[in-house]
């Protein structure tokens, strides 16, 4: 389990905070068209590939604007706001 987990499963004012922070981030403009700009994205890989990119492993990236390997997605820190 990692750090932030652990932290956020101790402290329940922190959570409630940090739920709060997401619930807002969540439903900003920018962040529902990211989404549906993915679940676009997804429902084109499946009908041309016949599965869901999940099945392989795969996550969309929008800054090179492809499906790429979720570890390679989500382990760039500090590059472009990710």
């Amino acid at each position: 389990m990692g750090y932030s987990t652990t932290f956020y499963r101790n402290n329940k004012k922190s959570r409630k905070k940090k739920q709060a922070y997401d619930a807002k981030l969540n439903a900003s403009a920018a962040m529902i068209k990211k989404r549906s700009e993915s679940n676009k994205k997804v429902a084109e890989y499946e009908k041309r590939n016949g599965h869901k990119p999940s099945s392989k492993g795969l996550q969309y990236d929008h800054a090179v604007d492809r499906f790429v390997k979720a570890s390679v997605n989500q382990g760039r820190r500090g590059e472009g706001n990710r």
